[in-house]
């Protein structure tokens, strides 16, 4: 070993050690082995544990620049060993400093000082500027909240004050955002994590391209289906499209899409993984954490709207092969069969986990642990192809979690900062009051402002940010205004989840066109034009609770059968096809009876309203499918 490679060695080693301790930390939380012991532990005591662990492992692996460094450079490291022992000192006297803190001793300062500058600097790096800077305004907020003039004023406050308050208090860095990533969020990451390392993502785009590839279009119904599958377990759009775009892209541009749609196809899949039960990303949790509610509450009301969302990514992708004579891919000569004949016990640990989650109603990080150990066990046990677990790769498993969960710690960290903000200030009510007042008694209105909040303050952040500052902003003044919290909170995650897919700043289409090599603007209009239901179905669950299980039977399967017609016709007249081309006033057709049969409880029209346009627009598709099969068969023998 030279002298030249000891220091980059070194770090690598110490990042290891660090991310394997984030885990097993998380994992011995959750087994209670303290109480086991004896011990009795706060929670805010294991949260500075990991935060600490956290910002070690981001000053040593990130560089200024935000990318990954192999030695950091000397600042860095001292900032890095200075939050850790800081924070190793607030999780060791955190019942003294709690029973204190009215008395404000400067070991919280110090505490709260190294966190917001750790976490601060930490988000620069690893979030970029808008979130950043979005904190950064809260922050400089909360020292002039007293002389902001007008209903935004707030209580004063003094530098020492906020940063005791927000880096150290149990209602803003240490509060609910923090407490459900490193105690729920992780497990379920290590959960995905285990499952990719004993072959389960080559496992589920088999199937995908198994169950789809042989249809027209397929290569594209193999990126729809598969990245719903991984999505749903993924805690990123990004990442999603980075891990599956790069087999799915190509195989769709070598099929025949223009290589626009072929990056936004995987970005709207990609996206709408965040929005598909049964693990949503981290969104979920933090869901259930802010409404107080069962997380199968979450995943329920969250289901319909998501088999909407993919049903137009389908019919969409569908309608657009047909219109351009897309067939099969050269490659789909797998078998459903074949696959799970090699790939069943992949099955199992999600088996354990649905039934844990909704059949025991355990808590979901239990269910979590609980499906992490039948996938090892599983994947000790049987391989795919030639891919199986082992002890090595288990130990790579704990430090690739441990490194992946860095980004997202630091996001609800700075999240809960603006919660504290929110908080001290009074500000989160002051701004409920003005955007509810601002709009009058018009709900659309302000379902409109803050859908374009909503995908404004999404641009540039990852998706728990996302949903956690958007919870605090603009979900209280839906509430107020009569929309119920779960449909208010969903509606703020689909239109944060858009910012992924609408340009100037939409990552997951951004991120699919350096694949396909299209150009990044175009790939995030042509993504918005594939994910279109996405901007509508919230409306839609707003006006119709229905949509969200909130209702009888009849309701939901009434209301559930209304949009997917809509959703179908305005597809159809979108794309131009339907069993052949269609004119102009035949595609104007579809997507006025498709828009009037979507339940938007907006425009008083009546339900007979709704009935007769999904009528009508069926008994339309219905005739051009006729023709369209009666011109085949003209062509056919002529």
């Amino acid at each position: 070993m030279s002298e030249a490679t000891l220091p980059s060695r070194l770090v690598g080693w110490t990042i290891a050690g660090l991310a394997t301790l984030m885990c097993v930390a998380c994992i011995l939380w959750n087994l209670e082995v303290h109480t086991r012991l004896g011990f009795a532990l706060l929670r805010q005591q294991y949260m500075a544990l990991q935060l600490g662990l956290t910002l070690a492992i981001a000053f040593l692996r990130y560089g200024p620049g935000g990318g990954v460094v192999a030695r950091p450079n000397i600042l860095d490291f001292a900032f890095a060993v200075t939050c850790l022992c800081v924070l190793l000192y607030a999780a060791w006297d955190f019942v003294w400093l709690l029973r204190e803190q009215f008395y404000r001793p400067w070991q919280i300062t110090l505490v709260g000082a190294v966190v917001v500058l750790g976490v601060m600097e930490g988000i620069r790096r690893r979030a970029g500027m808008m979130l950043f800077s979005i904190v950064a305004v809260f922050l400089v907020y909360a020292l002039v909240a007293d002389r902001v003039p007008g209903r935004l004023i707030g209580q004063e406050l003094s530098p020492q004050r906020l940063v005791d308050y927000v880096g150290f208090d149990s209602s803003a860095v240490f509060s609910s955002p923090l407490a459900v990533g490193t105690i729920t969020v992780l497990l379920f990451v290590f959960f995905g994590q285990l499952l990719f390392a004993a072959g389960g993502g080559a496992f589920f785009t088999d199937l995908a391209m198994a169950a789809t590839g042989r249809a027209r279009g397929g290569s594209a119904k193999i990126a729809v289906v598969g990245s719903a599958l991984f999505g749903s377990i993924s805690g990123s759009a990004v990442s999603n499209v980075a891990t599956t775009g790069v087999i799915t892209i190509p195989l769709m541009q070598r099929g025949g899409y223009k290589k626009e749609d072929a990056g936004a196809i995987e970005a709207v899949a990609s996206t709408g993984g965040q929005l598909t039960p049964p693990i949503m990303g981290a969104a979920a949790f933090l869901m259930a954490e802010f409404l107080d509610i069962p997380y199968a509450t979450v995943a329920a009301a969250a289901l319909v709207p998501a088999a909407l969302f993919y049903l137009g990514a389908f019919m969409q992708v569908d309608l657009i092969a047909a219109r351009d004579n897309i067939a099969a891919p050269e490659n789909a000569d797998l078998t459903v069969r074949r696959v799970l004949a090699k790939g069943w016990h992949f099955l199992i640990p999600f088996a354990v986990l649905l039934y844990a989650l909704f059949g025991m109603r355990l808590d979901p990080e239990d269910a979590a642990l609980l499906a992490s150990l039948a996938i090892a066990a599983a994947g000790f046990l049987r391989g795919y192809d030639g891919t199986r677990l082992s002890l090595k790769t288990l130990g790579a498993v704990f430090v690739d979690t441990g490194t992946s969960m860095v980004d997202l710690i630091l996001v609800v960290a700075a999240a809960g900062f603006v919660i504290g903000v929110l908080n001290v200030t009074g500000l989160g009510f002051a701004l409920t009051l003005v955007l509810v007042d601002a709009v009058g008694s018009s709900l659309f209105l302000l379902l409109m402002i803050s859908a374009v909040v909503c995908i404004i303050l999404g641009m540039g952040m990852p998706t728990s940010g996302v949903y956690v500052l958007l919870a605090s902003l603009v979900a209280p003044s839906l509430v107020e205004a009569g929309v119920t919290p779960i449909a208010a909170h969903l509606f703020i995650l689909y239109f944060g989840m858009m910012s992924m897919i609408t340009p100037p700043v939409a990552l997951a289409a951004f991120a699919a066109a350096a694949i396909s090599k299209a150009s990044p603007m175009r790939t995030g209009l042509a993504a918005m034009r594939i994910g279109w239901a996405a901007f509508i179905l919230p409306f839609a669950f707003v006006a119709t609770p229905a949509l969200l299980f909130q209702g009888t039977v009849p309701e939901v399967l009434t209301a559930a059968a209304l949009t997917a017609v809509g959703v179908t016709g305005v597809t159809a007249g979108i794309v131009g096809q339907w069993g052949r081309a269609l004119g102009p006033i035949a595609r104007l057709g579809f997507v006025a009876l498709g828009a009037l049969a979507l339940p938007l409880g907006f425009i008083d029209i009546g339900a007979f309203v709704h009935v007769g346009a999904a009528v009508a627009l069926i008994a339309l598709a219905t005739a051009f499918l006729v023709l369209g099969s009666a011109r085949a068969e003209t062509d056919r023998l002529t």
